[in-house]
């Protein structure tokens, strides 16, 4: 997928009444790796109550938004991340068939997004979150060999989610700018904070999904190790993105000036003449070949 083309859009769609079939996906997921399924499935484990966080933080200041479109912006930012929530829920499902203790880790996770602090700074957290997921979409799917190990039907469920968050990328921020009272100082340490809490959240819960799922200390600190690599090494899939990491951190940062995943217009063209993640996912992969 590497010099595709990107495009922009305008357009937030709240898909629903998709089918991933998750019954039908293996435990080790991701190329047999348990540490990249684990940290995955650790992720997934932390949307569900992180679209309501997000949810609750854009609405606390939707009285204030006075711009029609932002408020249709909101209004669909909503459905999205509330679908988001539904979905992984049913692949959370999927996980206390294997033992893992999914009710006591999405505890940790809620409570690690601290819900006592304020509103602007919350919202600001939002902010983070949104940049970073969306981000995150762009390293697992501009290089097609990132995910390609992984099984189509999580293939499918990440490439829905990720060309989601891109959709609705700006609606936190500019619901930020116009009425957010949220200060540049403030905005930068919640971006800070919440960069380190994403992945040390998701490290420390893969951690013990993998204790659960029977391996020693030593080899999951193997696994831990490789997997940092993978994710921050020289070569690591979120080390190839840390300039538009650092940009986030410019006084200028607007994330509307990023352009959406490649192939964007592929997927869309299929999801609306089928209404088949599955599908969609496989057109999308094509057209990266």
């Amino acid at each position: 997928m590497k010099n595709a083309t990107l495009y922009k859009t305008d357009e937030i769609v709240s898909r629903t009444n998709l089918e991933f079939h998750f019954d039908q996906v293996p435990k080790y997921w991701f190329g047999e790796d348990p540490f990249k399924t684990r940290f995955f499935d650790a992720l997934g484990l932390s949307f569900p109550d992180g679209e309501k966080f997000f949810i609750q933080s854009v609405k606390a200041f939707r009285d204030k938004v006075t711009d029609p479109k932002l408020l249709n912006d909101i209004s669909a930012f909503i459905k999205q991340e509330a679908q988001h929530g539904i979905i992984h829920n049913l692949m959370n499902e999927n996980l206390k068939k294997q033992n893992i203790p999914v009710k006591r880790l999405m505890g940790v996770l809620k409570n690690s997004l601290n819900y006592n602090k304020s509103l602007e700074f919350n919202l600001a957290v939002t902010v983070a979150y949104e940049h970073v997921t969306a981000l995150l979409a762009q390293c697992l799917f501009e290089d097609r060999l990132v995910f390609a190990e992984a099984n189509p039907r999580m293939q499918a469920l990440w490439i829905w989610h990720s060309i989601e968050e891109m959709e609705h990328r700006a609606v936190a921020f500019n619901v930020m700018k116009q009425v957010g009272n949220v200060d540049e100082e403030m905005r930068v340490i919640a971006f800070r904070k919440t960069f380190s809490l994403i992945f040390d959240s998701a490290l420390g819960v893969a951690n013990i999904m993998l204790r659960c799922d029977g391996f020693s200390n030593n080899e999951r600190k193997l696994m831990l190790d490789k997997g940092k690599d993978w994710l921050f090494g020289p070569k690591g899939m979120m080390s190839t993105k840390m300039p538009l990491i650092l940009d986030s951190l410019k006084e200028d940062f607007n994330p509307s000036h990023y352009p959406i995943i490649n192939h964007y217009d592929v997927w869309v063209k299929a999801i609306e003449e089928t209404n088949d993640p599955i599908y969609a996912a496989n057109k999308f992969w094509e057209a990266g070949l």
